[in-house]
C-alpha cells in the first residue's frame, strides 16, 4: 500500500515520538534501531524537517525530534511527502486515465476502499497509532524502545533548530 520510503518515514516518526526524553536523536541511532539504511533514512528525515514535521538540530547534541505534538500530527502529514493517497489520483490497475466516466475493471469496487484508506491517514494521528500499539504491548515503530504515554509532549525551542509546525492548531 505505502512505498518503502513512506513506511520508513512513519516508522521514524513513531520512533521519535516513542522516545521518553524527547531530545534530538541522531540518524544513525534511528537507522540502527529500525534496521533501515542510514543514508536513505537521512534523506527521508531531512524532507520531513524541511516540511515541518521534524526539527533538525546540528552539532554534538544534534539530531532530529518531532516539531509537532503527536496528537496534532496526522499520518497524512507524514506520508503525503512521499506517496499520493488522495482518491482518484492513481488507478489500482495502473491505467493513466481512470475515473467514474472512464473506469477500469476494478474502479467501482476500489473507489470506496481507496476512500477508506485516505480517511484513515487523514483522521489518524501519531498519538492514535502509538496508543493502539502500546495497548497491545508493542512499539509502533517496530523498535525496542521504552514505551510511554504521548500525552503532555512538551516542545522546547532550542538554538539552531530548523523546521516548523506542520499544522496550525
Amino acid at each position: 500500500m505505502l512505498s518503502q520510503t513512506a513506511e520508513y518515514a512513519l516508522r521514524a516518526v513513531f520512533y521519535l515520538a516513542e522516545r521518553p526524553e524527547r531530545v534530538p536523536v541522531r540518524v544513525n541511532d534511528v537507522a540502527e534501531a529500525l534496521d533501515v539504511p542510514q543514508n536513505y533514512l537521512s534523506k527521508i528525515l531531512h524532507v520531513l524537517a524541511r516540511e515541518g514535521v521534524l526539527v533538525s538540530l546540528r552539532g554534538p547534541h544534534g539530531g532530529f525530534r518531532l516539531a509537532v505534538e503527536p496528537e496534532r500530527l496526522q499520518l497524512i502529514d507524514i506520508v503525503s511527502h512521499f506517496d499520493e493517497l488522495t482518491l482518484g489520483r492513481r488507478c489500482v490497475l495502473g491505467r493513466p486515465k481512470c475515473s467514474d466516466a472512464n473506469p477500469c475493471g476494478a474502479h467501482v469496487r476500489w473507489k470506496p476502499v481507496a476512500a477508506q484508506i485516505s480517511a484513515f491517514f487523514r483522521e489518524t494521528s501519531v498519538a492514535d497509532a502509538l496508543e493502539s500499539a502500546h495497548a497491545m504491548g508493542h512499539s509502533a515503530a517496530g523498535a525496542e524502545v521504552p514505551l510511554h504515554p504521548v500525552a503532555g509532549y512538551a516542545q522546547t525551542p532550542e538554538d539552531g533548530a530548523t523546521g516548523s509546525v506542520a499544522r496550525s492548531p
